[in-house]
């Protein structure tokens, strides 16, 4: 039986400024605005070239805003993506690999500036934060592992 994954919910404190930010500032196509009554909306977006869509709002989840971390949106060049957002008004920190040359530590640990030295597929990084703080990576992929 396949699984795929299709939606993450994003806590938020405020679906308007989070739409602006994710269908305005980073690109991400705006699928849906749903008000459905007052205290409950279903704002559904997604990024370009992704199967899997973001949905925010009111009423949706009890997590708190900003609560979700490491999200990752993956990129070609790191570079390119990191030039991309800066220019759409987005602070990206990166980018950055990990000292081991394997995934990323939590918080800034093992952070070395600039992308992988030989720019090995899947070791470099970079991040940024939504308004309210919820964090995702962008990881550069050129080469996918085997069966992936």
């Amino acid at each position: 039986m396949d699984m795929k994954l299709e939606v993450v919910v994003l806590p938020v404190s405020d679906a308007d400024r989070a739409r602006d930010f994710y269908a305005g500032q980073l690109g991400f196509r705006l699928d849906a605005d749903f008000p459905v009554k007052d205290g409950y909306r279903i704002i559904q977006v997604t990024p370009p070239g992704s199967g899997c869509s973001i949905i925010f709002g009111e009423g949706l989840t009890d997590a708190e805003p900003g609560s979700v971390q490491g999200l990752h949106l993956i990129v070609s060049d790191i570079e390119q993506a990191q030039r991309e957002l800066a220019g759409r008004g987005v602070e990206v920190t990166g980018p950055f690999h990990d000292a081991t040359g394997a995934f990323h530590q939590a918080g800034d640990a093992g952070r070395v500036p600039g992308p992988h030295p030989q720019r090995a597929s899947y070791g470099s990084f970079a991040s940024f934060a939504d308004p309210d703080g919820n964090r995702w990576f962008l990881q550069e992929i050129t080469e996918r592992l085997p069966g992936r």
